[in-house]
């Protein structure tokens, strides 16, 4: 079912499309070399890192997923708030092992500490397995956010993949990583705005929050689920797999992926980098919490309009549960707000894509490019150049890949999900194996990446009732046994060079020291709020619905 938007609607996307181009041109005069493109100099604060970070993770993925599986899903409602108690876990581990490492090396590929560390190919191949697993998950996010372009307007997909991909490449490639916070704090704002207008049109259909919730079946009003564990039963979304596997999870992808990682490290120092993962930790919930009260406004509205559902588009005879919020826009938003909404949605995929085409160009370029030529040879202005060329490939290579990925899981969130929980763990399990042990190797590491791996992939294809949730708690246990085990009967690493081991032993919580004689970091103090807000979010979704 095709929806006309009206000539005020066009207006608005138009004037925000024209905006963004506008703001990357301005930023990219101010551009001299390929580590300003990238990181900013290291001169962003910590505020609008931590609301780019935040805007990533409130992708159309999230926007079209979440409440579709709140709503609708099977296993679905309000147990996926469960995954949020994972954060502030993680944010602790973050803030007390990996970034006061990179940020001492002074990096801006995350991935030149495994050659620091470990030697050449460790760092090649982690950076290879970044590169195809985050551009295939990127191109899940044009396929989600192009299909609801190609229902609003009546291109094509093809059309509407173009129409998404040519302004967020254009503007991501002059822009560079300023281009990309800048615009996503802007973004996010809009989309913060837009989903409030929602819920509270959705809480007014309701007659009050209180009836909202209620017409909600009780299965999905419960909020926490200690009784399954997923390991078998065919629970995927219990208690203790998204506690334990949500933990290992996040503190891989902000820890170890570089699309999340390169901003973090972008700001002026040690301390402001852990703030923003302090503020993103804090900030996130009432977030996931805003569009997943969406999600149970969109379940009301369905049961109390039986038509509603029957209107969804259907692929392939299937109905696409995924466009019942931008459906509910289009139709119940006056003119104006129509086009506002479409620019929330637009904002949603391209706070998502630009970070990761930028990343993506980051690791080609640091871990490969210049890698394999001498510094010497390039100049700053060839640098900027070529890390722009790089960054639009990337852009056409996902852009392309977006027209195959439909059909891999029952909605767009969870598929996003599985398909990092398959590397996740193993992935930092190589950098803990780094951090937290002496005698592992290269080889050991790799070795224990690709067991740890494969197992995870044999738990898909022969264990479908083990949740995926735990694929990130056997992919680090196997990937670290095994890297540490066979480096074990090994020679001695010679890599450990007296440099490394100094920034190691500033950086490891086991010694205290956390480059306290650098920076006056109240490290302590933002653990502590960190474990105080779990426990909080705890006890609050336990009287939601627990």
């Amino acid at each position: 079912m095709t929806q006309s938007l009206s000539t005020v609607d066009w207006l608005v996307i138009s004037t925000y499309l024209v905006f963004l181009i506008a703001l990357a041109y301005w930023l990219s005069r101010s551009q001299q070399s390929s580590k300003d493109y990238y990181i900013a100099d290291r001169q962003l604060g910590a505020w609008p890192v931590a609301i780019s970070i935040m805007a990533t993770q409130c992708s159309t993925s999230s926007i079209l997923g979440a409440p579709a599986f709140v709503a609708f899903a099977a296993e679905g409602g309000l147990v996926w708030l469960q995954y949020e108690l994972a954060v502030p876990l993680a944010m602790i581990g973050l803030m007390l092992f990996l970034i006061p490492v990179f940020r001492r090396l002074k990096l801006v590929s995350v991935y030149s500490y495994l050659e620091q560390r470990f030697d050449l190919k460790t760092r090649l191949t982690m950076s290879a397995l970044f590169l195809v697993l985050r551009a295939f998950a990127s191109s899940v996010t044009v396929y989600s956010i192009s299909i609801v372009i190609e229902l609003i307007t009546g291109l094509s997909f093809f059309w509407s993949v173009l129409l998404l991909g040519a302004f967020t490449v254009i503007y991501d490639v002059l822009g560079g990583i300023r281009g990309v916070i800048y615009s996503d704090v802007i973004q996010l704002f809009v989309l913060v705005v837009i989903l409030l207008v929602v819920f509270f049109l959705l809480v007014e259909n309701s007659n009050g929050l209180s009836s909202m919730l209620d017409s909600l079946e009780p299965d999905r009003r419960r909020t926490l689920n200690f009784s399954q564990h997923g390991l078998g039963d065919g629970n995927t979304f219990g208690f203790w797999p998204m506690l334990i596997g949500g933990s290992f999870l996040y503190v891989s992808y902000y820890g170890c992926d570089q699309s999340q990682v390169q901003r973090t490290l972008s700001t002026r120092n040690i301390d402001e980098s852990n703030q923003a993962l302090f503020l993103n930790g804090l900030l996130r919930f009432p977030l996931v919490l805003l569009y997943c009260l969406v999600g149970v406004g969109i379940g009301a509205f369905a049961s109390q309009n039986p038509d509603f559902i029957n209107s969804l588009p259907k692929v392939n005879g299937v109905t696409e549960l995924n466009l019942a919020v931008p459906h509910f826009m289009i139709t119940n938003l006056p003119n104006g707000l129509v086009g506002l909404s479409m620019v929330a949605l637009f904002a949603a995929a391209m706070s998502s894509l630009d970070s990761v085409l930028n990343s993506l160009s980051a690791t080609t370029m640091e871990d490969f490019v210049t890698r394999f030529y001498p510094v010497m040879d390039w100049k700053d202005n060839t640098e900027l150049w070529c890390s722009r060329a790089i960054t639009a490939v990337w852009g056409i290579i996902t852009l392309v890949m977006s027209f195959f990925v439909g059909d891999i899981a029952s909605t767009v969130l969870e598929a996003i999900n599985q398909i990092g929980s398959m590397a996740n763990g193993s992935i930092l399990a190589v950098f803990a194996l780094g951090l937290l042990t002496h005698r592992t190797n290269g080889n050991g590491a790799i070795m224990g990446l690709v067991t740890g791996i494969s197992v995870n992939a044999s738990l898909w294809a022969f264990a479908p009732l083990v949740s995926w949730l735990w694929w990130n708690v056997v992919g680090f246990f196997v990937t670290f046994v095994i890297g540490w085990g066979l480096s074990l009967v090994a020679t001695p690493s010679s890599n450990l060079q007296p440099e490394y081991l100094q920034n190691l032993r500033m950086a490891n919580i086991f010694t205290g020291g956390y480059l306290a004689a650098e920076a006056n970091i109240d490290w302590s103090r933002r653990c502590v709020f960190m474990l105080a807000w779990f426990l909080t979010l705890l006890i609050l979704l336990w009287m939601l619905g627990g």
